[in-house]
């Protein structure tokens, strides 16, 4: 039996801060001061059609994805 959604209330709504919950000693921030992942989306960037198609995921998110995934043996 489907239920109709019970809107939000405020109570129930919590704003977070990823930049509260990451430590400043981190070791995904001490990447991202030291390494610029712009050179990534110059790479690419031919390999894209900027005229048609879906718009693509963006490259650099996708390559942190995979970083991460790595360095803290996440398999899936």
């Amino acid at each position: 039996m489907l239920k109709k959604p019970t809107p939000a209330t405020p109570e129930k709504i919590e704003q977070i801060s990823l930049d509260a919950l990451v430590p400043q000693n981190h070791l995904v921030r001490k990447i991202a001061k030291v390494i610029d992942f712009e050179f990534i989306r110059e790479a690419v960037a031919p390999l894209y059609c900027p005229n048609n198609g879906r718009p693509a995921e963006d490259p650099v998110r996708l390559f942190k994805i995979m970083l991460l995934g790595y360095l803290f043996g996440i398999l899936s």
